[in-house]
């Protein structure tokens, strides 16, 4: 029986045709008895598939690897990276990538398992995965897609039936991860250490006319790719900034060449605003706190642009200085693009001077007072939160009468600024404690907070009722909040 005509499978897959030491041919190792714990129903529609005459069990056995689609060519992908700044090697230490899938209107798609077993790539790891990190990436990747933020996303989440041992025995699960591709910076910083100098513009042509073709007849190819993943990355994290998300592993293999989020490890939203916060448990000193995101950025492309040196210039000298200079506009590019985006959530319209000034007392303030990010915006739209005295203070009243002033400047009427706050600002987030009470439910074979959560989830910007308590941030403790990688 032929499962590629009844789901809509269609694999053409390119990567895998790369040098081979570029990747490892390999194929998941089979799992003792999976169950299907969760399939995104509304991505299968996207990628044109259609699992609805597949039995639960026969799902399991597709995504655990265990059944593998006709025109699969599984592969594990080599890469290198910065890890907190030391440079090490790397790869798909723990997943595997099964083909590249094409929905109908020809878009092409990674189709990759995590927590598939050991590859050439695990450095002695068992290349498992427990299911609580794999159900985290799916929430909160499937809530990025929902704030309209570039990300891969979650098609599926299989337990194994086998236990995976971390601090202690866990259940083992595997991740479907659903990725414009998966070429990082440290797939290209991998490729310039290779023995053969020739996979460099392999990989750079590859990603070209996978990515990039509009670039293909372009004499400046290597300026104009740089450029393009600037102004991405820029787009990016100037989104994760806008709803408070911090990212927590920044490495440059986790910085994807095609600007979406990729590897939902220790990341986690922010509710009181505080610029220093890390969630990372092995963040030990703040690298990619929330307000060292953008430097981390600029430091991550500096490390791109690196690798494009020989294809920029055949002289060494020349091409550093043209790269140096295309990366040192990051920060002016930033600047500009955060700006617009914090006018956009006060429902600000047009360029005023005194616009920095009035977005910097905001923020001061609310550091100052412990305010939630995401619900001090919501008061402002007049969103019904629970009373809160917080804004009764007299010097938020001040600066809320300077905003009411700014806001009569603009050409927009008062309901087109609402609306231009409501595309901006959302009314929920993944809340770390629901996040975490979905997990623990999870872990004890109740899926409902989980669905429920994921629900939510999916249109953040809509101001529904009865979502009170996904909008509370979490009871005050003493325990401070980490992520662990899951690794």
């Amino acid at each position: 029986m032929s499962y590629n005509n009844k789901i809509g499978w269609r694999f053409d897959n390119t990567y895998s045709k790369l040098p081979s030491s570029m990747l490892a041919k390999l194929s998941p190792t089979p799992v003792k008895a999976p169950e299907l714990v969760i399939l995104n129903h509304s991505l299968s529609k996207v990628l044109g598939l259609d699992f609805s005459s597949v039995s639960d069990k026969n799902l399991a056995s597709i995504f655990s690897g265990n059944l593998l689609p006709e025109g699969s060519d599984t592969i594990a992908q080599a890469y290198a990276g910065h890890q907190f700044g030391h440079f090490t090697m790397l790869g798909d230490g723990r997943a595997i990538i099964i083909g590249e899938h094409l929905s109908k209107n020809n878009k092409r798609f990674d189709i990759q398992f995590k927590g598939s077993g050991k590859t050439p790539y695990s450095r002695n790891a068992d290349g498992r995965a427990a299911l609580g990190p794999m159900l985290r990436e799916y929430i909160i990747s499937e809530a990025m897609h929902g704030l309209k933020i570039p990300t891969t996303r979650s098609l599926a989440v299989v337990k194994t039936g086998e236990n995976v041992i971390r601090e202690t025995p866990l259940h083992g699960a595997i991740l479907t991860r659903v990725a414009e591709s998966h070429i990082r910076v440290g797939t290209f910083q991998y490729a310039v250490i290779a023995e053969d100098k020739k996979n460099l513009k392999t990989l750079f042509d590859y990603t070209i006319n996978r990515h990039y073709p509009h670039i293909k007849d372009s004499k400046t190819q290597a300026i104009d790719l740089l450029k393009i993943v600037i102004q991405k990355q820029v787009k990016l994290v100037v989104d994760w900034m806008r709803v408070g998300f911090i990212h927590g592993v920044m490495n440059t293999d986790n910085m994807a060449i095609s600007g979406e989020t990729i590897d939902y490890g220790p990341c986690a939203f922010m509710d009181i605003y505080d610029p220093e916060t890390v969630f990372s448990s092995i963040d030990q000193n703040g690298r990619y706190a929330f307000f060292n995101q953008p430097g981390i950025t600029k430091w991550n492309l500096a490390r791109f642009a690196e690798c494009l040196v020989p294809l920029i210039n055949e002289d060494k000298n020349t091409a550093i200085k043209i790269a140096t200079e295309v990366v040192n506009n990051f920060s002016e590019i930033y600047k500009k693009n955060w700006f617009e985006m914090m006018r956009k959530k006060l429902g600000l319209s047009g360029e005023k001077i005194k616009d920095e000034q009035l977005i910097m007392d905001l923020l001061t303030w609310m550091h100052k007072n412990k305010a939630d990010y995401t619900n001090t915006f919501c008061f402002l739209m007049n969103q019904n939160l629970e009373k809160n005295k917080i804004y009764n203070d007299k010097s938020f009243l001040d600066w809320k009468k300077q905003w009411k002033e700014r806001l009569k400047i603009n050409n927009n009427s008062p309901e087109e600024s609402l609306k231009l706050m409501h595309s901006n600002n959302p009314f929920v987030i993944p809340r770390n404690h629901k996040v975490e009470e979905a997990l623990e439910a999870a872990n004890n074979d109740n899926l409902n907070p989980l669905e429920n959560l994921i629900r939510i989830l999916e249109n953040p910007y809509e101001d529904k009722k009865k979502i009170n308590e996904y909008q509370s941030p979490a009871p005050p403790s003493d325990k401070i909040y980490k992520t662990f990688c899951g690794t």
